[in-house]
């Protein structure tokens, strides 16, 4: 039941992915490059959890991926709260640093940390988009998303150890992109 389960998902997964791979160019076909940048902030960690949830054996990159999560979530909201920083847009006052930033970037360096950078760099892109999305927008200035991407990263440096149970490769192949997942049984 449970490799059925996790097929279906995976699958689930993988489609998100590939919607998500889209955003960008239907932002900026359509102008809503801040909603893009809303559903990729998102999606980014999800696909890290996914993977652990789905098809590692134990808890242990779930864990780590708690942590790190919970640390860059947490560490965002003292600073937000700490240091008061107005918006570009006049809005008051939770411009420094960006959690979307912070999120999107966490979920890439645990992709990056736990499974290799030949399976992250596509989620460090939609990151940057994230963080690109946030300043077109109005909501943050560069630094913001700066801090953001950098608390996210440090986050999961800290926390998330490489595992070498599973390979995920992302393939673009005529115009069609996704990922492709592969589990070594011993």
């Amino acid at each position: 039941m449970r490799h059925t389960r996790a097929n279906l998902t995976l699958r689930t997964i993988v489609l998100a992915v590939i919607g998500l791979l889209g955003l960008p160019e239907i932002a900026f076909a359509t102008g809503d490059i801040e909603v893009a940048g809303d559903v990729l902030q998102v999606l980014i960690p999800i696909a890290g959890i996914g993977t652990t949830v789905f098809y590692e054996q134990g808890h242990a990159g779930t864990i780590q991926f708690v942590e790190s999560f919970a640390t860059a979530q947490l560490t965002t909201v003292v600073l937000k709260e700490a240091i008061h920083k107005k918006r570009p847009n006049g809005q008051c006052c939770s411009s420094f640093p960006s959690g979307h930033s912070s999120a999107a970037f966490m979920g890439a360096a645990f992709i990056h940390r736990r499974y290799g950078w030949k399976y992250a760099w596509p989620a460090y892109l939609g990151a940057t988009f994230v963080a690109y999305s946030r300043v077109e927008a109005d909501k943050h200035f560069v630094e913001d998303v700066a801090a953001g991407a950098a608390i996210g990263i440090a986050s999961s440096f800290l926390f998330t150890h490489p595992y070498h149970g599973v390979e995920i490769s992302a393939t673009a192949d005529g115009g069609a992109y996704g990922l492709r997942f592969r589990k070594r049984f011993r």
